[in-house]
């Protein structure tokens, strides 16, 4: 069953639409990528079904309700949203930042019980960040900030978990980190996900379905098997790629080609081929 499904939506700021008469479905479990270059829409979209942006026309719904009827709370208690930019919050202890996430279930005036420190303190340890429960958020690494806005939505313990680039300003061990998380929970506790992405090969690697959008547009939607092709991306993004096939996953692999490939002017060479174990096609 679809947890998520956008009907003809366009939106955008001032008298511009950045996104126009955008239709598909979020399923149910799983992670669903977002994906495309540049100014496609993908923040505007986010921000859309995040409800800080009302549709200019068209309809959201979550579990079939139209979520411009939820009440905030309630929409709160359902679905976390952890945005890309972010105010730098309060001097809080890691723990008590986290904690905030509570407050869709308790309001902000009604004390914490015992059953939301049990929440707190599982996705404290679940995160990695059980040992750091005192420390100040401005003192915390990239990474562990990043970590510590998760923890924060998922103590919401929601159905749905909407990310705008989590992965954003974090080093190739961070990113994996924070992405392992999110595919581990979407398999044990049934999370469904809806996250923006830049990079291609983590939007491969990790889910299930991928959106490309293009000038505000869908341009494809599917697996990634499906949507991950050279001529998409190279019709998109307007870069030579080459799409080879990942040895350990078999899920697509995009190598991008610098301007002084051998590849790039002349097409795949012997040696070329041989340095990627043979994955590279011209498909």
């Amino acid at each position: 069953m679809d947890i998520l499904t956008v009907e003809h939506v366009t939106a955008g700021y001032e008298k511009a639409p950045v996104i126009r008469d955008l239709t598909f479905a979020v399923p149910g479990g799983g992670i669903t990528g977002v994906v495309g270059p540049n100014g496609a829409g993908k923040t505007t979209l986010f921000r859309t079904i995040s409800r800080i942006l009302k549709p200019w026309s068209g309809t959201i719904r979550f579990r079939g309700d139209d979520i411009s009827g939820m009440p905030r709370r309630e929409f709160a208690r359902r679905v976390a949203v952890i945005p890309q930019f972010r105010m730098i919050p309060p001097p809080f202890t890691v723990e008590e930042f986290v904690s905030l996430g509570r407050y869709p279930h308790i309001g902000r005036l009604s004390p914490l019980k015992q059953q939301d420190r049990r929440i707190i303190a599982k996705i404290l340890e679940l995160l990695g960040l059980a040992h750091i429960r005192t420390r100040k958020v401005n003192a915390l690494s990239g990474g562990e900030m990043q970590r510590a806005y998760l923890a924060q939505g998922l103590v919401q313990t929601p159905e749905l978990l909407l990310m705008d680039e989590p992965t954003a300003h974090l080093d190739i061990s961070q990113k994996i980190r924070v992405l392992d998380l999110i595919d581990s929970l979407s398999e044990t506790v049934g999370l469904s996900v809806l996250v923006i992405l830049h990079d291609l090969n983590l939007a491969s690697g990790y889910c299930n379905r991928v959106l490309m959008l293009e000038k505000g547009e869908i341009r494809a939607a599917g697996t990634p098997e499906e949507v991950l092709t050279r001529r998409t991306i190279e019709e998109v993004y307007r870069t030579p790629v080459r799409v080879g096939k990942d040895p350990m996953t078999a899920r697509p692999h995009i190598y991008f080609l610098p301007r002084s490939s051998a590849v790039r002017r002349d097409g795949p060479r012997v040696s070329q081929t041989e340095k990627t174990n043979g994955v590279l096609t011209k498909d």
